[in-house]
């Protein structure tokens, strides 16, 4: 709804069932960036369709685009980057909470940008690998046959099945006022939602029913036959409006012949190479006991940097035979020696632990899932562990549970949007913890710049000997303080001993040795609004109430003053 502007839901939105579904704090305004900061180019794509591909294999990935010139090349590379489904959005969708910058300026229509995908992928002989869907205000039979014709075969409906739920397109979904109870998290406005899911089955048995009779009209008798048929839409030959005179739009109608045997729809699955993952190949198999019957695996692995999101398609086996939860803490320990590619231990459930000694690519422990990832610096190794990067950038990007201990530096970017996750490192490059919103982040040696940009929920202590963080760090929505108070001490003290135990950390020895003088050159870099929510959790804690109730209470507190709620 947001393209290249980012977007923010202000505190006073983020109540507590949205906060535990978002994996932040109630009360807290939450920030979205213009990019995604896993995706810089095509190669990134491909990675985290493969990533995902590797998460859940029997899910179909879809990457949506918008309707715009040049869409048809970056189409083409998404089917190159093994995407399952392309879909091209046109600009008259999206939802009432859009900018009016947005609403008018964004995107072309979708017809655009479809034929200009269909016709550059069959021309590239990539249109029988990938699925071609369109949406962006399809409401009609006749809508989803004019797609068709111009090569799309799956079609996506959204504001009309609103409207048959009842929405009366008042377009204020951001405010929280919706009057008919579809887009409002107040209680009382929900209860006036009259929808109804048999409205909507009939709605779409309507749709199918206009499709198939214009199919009769034009004599085919499969949705199949119909796409990329462009031969049977005609342009029309009297264009009144003076502003229209002489614009051609025939190249929409182009039909590229179709070489050897490709066909205009999508035929054969993308490769995703999953049985030949070295997951499926090794670690799965040797884990059966622990997949089957819950026992304790304990095993050891060497690992390359050609072998990636190693520990993925096994986390998930576990969560699909185990649930949510996965398996009792340390039940499947993997230890690896190498150097791993990307996205090494990337969404691993509780009960998996993956241990590298060597170091690891890019995407370190991306969307921990509840697992723990340990790196450490090899034995025998000419140099330093504290300064040297070990792991690359975007490491526990996204995550929302469990723990990372890494014996060395990482690269940029670490730990963006974080929700859950205790991690150790022994330095960060630029832009560590953007937009985090939970979870703590201990850094024991440099900071890049512009660190915690956007940052609006977790902890972030920072081992500051020379007193300079405050010029690396982002301070327009946070505090740097003296960590001060004696169970964050303890907590403090906790995490390196265990950075201790898991990597031998000579730099986390170093300041246990001297803890008193340590623990003084410690800054707890920490958002203003996710404090002032924290006093008030403490002060309902303090008044005895407990669990939900006490967030519910302390969201109260926090909006009795609508200054103090970030964004508004």
């Amino acid at each position: 709804a947001k393209p290249g502007e980012g977007g923010q839901l202000p505190g006073g939105k983020v109540n507590p069932p949205i906060a535990k579904v978002r994996h932040s704090t109630p009360g807290v305004g939450l920030i979205s960036p213009p990019p995604h900061h896993d995706i810089y180019s095509i190669e990134d794509l491909a990675e985290l369709i493969h990533d995902l591909k590797n998460a859940n294999h029997h899910a179909r990935i879809s990457v949506k685009l918008v309707s715009e010139v040049g869409v048809g090349t970056i189409a083409a590379g998404v089917a190159k980057a093994h995407a399952d489904v392309v879909l091209i959005s046109g600009h008259d969708g999206g939802t009432g909470a859009s900018p009016v910058s947005s609403i008018h300026h964004a995107g072309l229509p979708w017809e655009l940008g479809l034929a200009e995908t269909h016709q550059t992928l069959l021309l590239n002989g990539l249109r029988d690998r990938i699925v071609v869907e369109t949406d962006g205000q399809l409401k009609t039979g006749r809508d989803v046959v004019i797609g068709a014709l111009l090569g799309a075969e799956e079609f996506g409906f959204a504001t009309a099945p609103l409207v048959v739920l009842g929405c009366i397109m008042m377009r204020a979904c951001h405010l929280n006022t919706c009057p008919v109870g579809v887009a409002t998290q107040d209680p009382r406005l929900r209860a006036k939602f009259a929808g109804e899911v048999d409205a909507v089955v009939s709605f779409f048995h309507f749709i199918a029913e206009e499709v198939r009779q214009l199919m009769a009209k034009l004599g085919i008798r499969k949705l199949t036959d119909m796409v990329g048929r462009a031969d049977l839409l005609e342009m029309r030959h009297t264009i009144e409006h003076y502003k229209s005179r002489g614009l051609d739009y025939s190249n929409i109608l182009y039909r590229p012949e179709i070489e050897g045997d490709q066909t205009p729809y999508c035929r054969f699955p993308q490769d995703h190479g999953i049985e030949r993952s070295y997951d499926m190949t090794t670690l799965v198999p040797a884990c059966e006991a622990a997949l089957e019957r819950g026992e304790k695996v304990i095993s050891s692995f060497p690992v390359r940097n050609v072998h990636r999101v190693v520990g993925t398609i096994l986390g998930s086996e576990i969560s699909r035979r185990h649930g949510q939860h996965g398996l009792p803490e340390d039940t499947v320990t993997l230890n690896f020696n190498g150097t791993a590619g990307q996205s090494f231990g990337a969404f691993i459930p509780p009960g998996l632990t993956l241990k590298l000694t060597g170091d690891a690519n890019d995407y370190f422990g991306k969307g921990l899932s509840g697992g723990k990832v340990i790196v450490r610096c090899p034995a025998k190794a000419s140099y330093p562990a504290e300064e040297n990067i070990i792991i690359g950038n975007v490491a526990f990007f996204g995550a929302t549970a469990g723990e990372g201990y890494i014996n060395g530096r990482a690269g940029e970017r670490f730990g963006v949007r974080n929700s859950g996750v205790r991690a150790v490192v022994e330095g960060v490059g630029d832009h560590g913890c953007e937009y985090m919103t939970g979870g703590s982040v201990t850094i024991l040696g440099p900071t890049g710049r512009n660190f915690g940009a956007g940052m609006s929920g977790g902890i972030a202590y920072l081992h500051d000997p020379d007193n300079t963080a405050a010029s690396r760090c982002n301070l327009e929505m946070a505090t740097l303080l003296p960590v001060t108070d004696a169970a964050e001490i303890d907590q403090l003290k906790a995490n390196l001993e265990l950075h201790v135990h898991h990597t031998g950390s000579r730099q986390a020895k170093r300041l246990l040795e001297n803890w008193p003088a340590a623990v003084a050159s410690f800054r707890k870099f920490v958002p203003n609004d996710y404090a002032r929510m924290l006093a008030c959790i403490q002060k309902a804690q303090a008044a005895g109430l407990t669990g939900e109730s006490a967030l519910e209470a302390a969201f109260a507190e926090n909006m009795k003053d609508p200054s103090r709620v970030s964004g508004n």
